[in-house]
């Protein structure tokens, strides 16, 4: 299990690379029953994702000779630039396997990292499979997305910061997609200030987590199941096996938004350049807006905006709708 002194460490290590995003209030409707609801906008990361946290963290803890061999990874896109940055800022050769529907844009600012990408179906077991196979082939060094301690790690430090710049926090709402965020977000909550709620937040139609969570034990979702959201960034068919560990111990529940409610919080957040979100980085403010009688009766509340990769064409479709 990843403790808090594996997060500090990670603090300290991510320092030169990664933005330390500043809390944003979302004016909220009326009725909102004094409740107050705080954006950390990762979209305002150099890569437009967190995911440079956990990526940058792994990479720096490896052993010369390993840095050397190259390293490898697996995604749909953001974790994919997290590795190409910081593969790039340590001087390591990065190669990328993404699925075939990922994003252009993502697909785009990955090879403008100087990464080696490529391309499977659409599949998250397929793409590790993949990458797995090139790593026994080439000695390349695996960089999980989220199945990883160092990963966990990295993404704690989102943790660490909300509850630095608000210590009255009540509760924190994270996205869910193989459970590398809001693993390492709930252990620097609850390892620091276990009386927080800690809630996540994933796609109906992509709800492995909460299942998982539910059954006490991983369940795993169809590629053509996942597939059907328009959250990318949350398509793995089942969260890590580490991951869920952290879960079960330190998460409070996980909520599940609609498409509709998705597109209205990417809508919505889209009003202020500085909080624009891609539909996995939502999902968290979709939580809050749509199923507060799901959530505690908190006052002071913060949602994460994991991304704001957002494709042009996807935005100005949901700006119109």
């Amino acid at each position: 299990m990843v403790t808090l002194d594996d997060i500090r460490r990670a603090e300290a290590s991510i320092r030169r690379v990664a933005k330390r995003t500043r809390l944003i209030e979302l004016q909220l409707p009326g009725g909102n029953e004094g409740q107050r609801l705080l954006l950390k906008p990762e979209n305002q990361q150099p890569i437009g994702a967190f995911k440079l946290r956990g990526a940058y963290n792994k990479i720096a803890s490896l052993l010369e000779t390993d840095r050397k061999r190259g390293v490898i990874t697996y995604s749909s896109g953001n974790h994919a630039q997290g590795v190409a940055y910081a593969a790039r800022a340590l001087g390591v050769k990065a190669v990328i396997v993404m699925p075939d529907n990922a994003p252009s844009i993502k697909r785009k600012a990955t090879a403008a990292l100087g990464a080696d990408i490529v391309f499977v179906g659409p599949g998250s077991a397929e793409r590790q499979t993949k990458a797995e196979e090139l790593a026994a082939q080439h000695g390349y060094v695996i960089v999980p997305p989220y199945n990883d301690e160092q990963i966990i790690a990295g993404q704690g430090t989102i943790g660490l910061e909300i509850l630095e710049d608000l210590p009255e926090v009540q509760t924190v709402l994270a996205p869910v997609g193989g459970g590398g965020m809001i693993s390492g977000v709930a252990t620097a909550i609850k390892l620091s200030k276990p009386s927080v709620k800690m809630i996540g937040v994933e796609p109906e139609v992509a709800a492995d987590a909460q299942a998982s969570l539910r059954a006490g034990k991983i369940v795993q979702f169809s590629a053509a199941e996942v597939s059907r959201t328009m959250a990318d960034g949350l398509r793995t068919q089942s969260i890590g096996a580490i991951n869920f560990e952290h879960i079960r111990r330190y998460v409070d529940d996980i909520v599940t938004v609609s498409e509709d409610e998705i597109r209205e919080a990417v809508r919505l957040l889209a009003e202020n350049p500085n909080t624009v979100a891609e539909p996995s980085g939502a999902v968290a403010v979709a939580g809050f807006l749509f199923h507060r009688d799901q959530l505690p009766k908190t006052k002071v509340n913060v949602a994460i905006i994991s991304g704001g990769n957002i494709d042009p064409k996807m935005l100005e479709e949901v700006r119109r709708s």
